[in-house]
């Protein structure tokens, strides 16, 4: 059986069971969607092709579409057992410092970004995504809580962003998502935009658990996920040049990685505490 047949003959009618299709589409109404997209929209961005030639979720197109953006909310409400502002909440108490200088890569509609702006109000919070549709729906979200974030449409794996710009980076549900060969790509460029003794944290599934059930991989139409499980963040983060790395489970199915840009010092190979956060201006 086909992974459409999958989605469409098991999943999509328990979803549109559990959804109540008006109250999800009702913050959207009365948006120009594409004057929205525009105004967030970068030419310059280009796609990778797995981007364009993959469904995700079981949607043509992948994320740059509207449906996309309003669908996606309500079913990782399900998706993220047990709660989802539960298991968002765990990458932000992980954070061991308040940064002065957040960057949410692969941020989707802002859910996580939302949170860490709520968590460190006194932060200069940016989220980045590859579909302006998908940051619509995120600006629509800060605004609805007065939460002042900058969203920019761009590509996790060459931001374009300064190097040594941000105190805190962080991705989540980003890299199950993302071929293996760039993988490692995405984990230099949050090295690099790591101010030295900054943290990077990676909420996503949890590999040792997803290698012992593939078949959600088919269900949700997740074209990379048994190559992310097959992998270990960790020795990812390690390989980028990341300290203080580990890896936590959550709730049997979720994972929080962290690393710590290295402190060079003369004597000292790596200092493990962090310097004071930057303020933000």
């Amino acid at each position: 059986m086909t992974r459409e047949a999958l989605f469409d003959r098991y999943l999509a009618p328990v979803l549109r069971a559990l959804i109540d299709e008006d109250a999800f589409l009702r913050p959207y109404r009365g948006i120009d969607w594409e004057q929205a997209t525009s105004e967030l929209r970068r030419p310059e961005v280009q796609y990778p092709p797995y981007y364009l030639e993959n469904n995700f979720h079981g949607i043509p197109g992948g994320y740059l579409s509207m449906r996309a953006a309003v669908t996606y909310d309500p079913i990782t409400q399900y998706v993220l057992w047990p709660n989802e502002t539960w298991v968002r909440d765990c990458l932000v108490k992980a954070v061991t410092r308040p940064p002065g200088r957040i960057l949410d890569l692969g941020c989707g509609t802002g859910s996580t970004t939302v949170l860490l702006a709520r968590a460190f109000p006194g932060a200069r919070v940016t989220g980045l995504d590859l579909s302006a549709d998908m940051l619509v729906a995120a600006r629509l979200k800060a605004k609805r809580e007065k939460l002042a974030v900058e969203w920019l449409h761009g590509d996790a794996r060459a931001s374009g962003l300064p190097e040594a710009s941000f105190d805190l980076v962080s991705a989540s549900l980003l890299f199950h998502e993302t071929p293996p060969d760039e993988v490692p790509v995405i984990l230099a460029e949050m090295h690099r935009l790591l101010v030295p003794g900054g943290q990077c944290l990676i909420l996503d599934g949890a590999q040792s658990t997803l290698r012992r059930v593939e078949w959600l991989g088919e269900i949700f139409e997740e074209p990379f996920i048994g190559a992310y499980a097959a992998g270990d963040l960790a020795c990812d983060l390690a390989a980028a040049g990341f300290g203080a790395v580990r890896t936590e489970e959550h709730w049997l199915i979720h994972q929080v990685s962290r690393g710590v840009k290295p402190i060079w010092r003369p004597g000292l190979a790596y200092a493990e505490t962090r310097p004071q956060p930057s303020e933000a201006p």
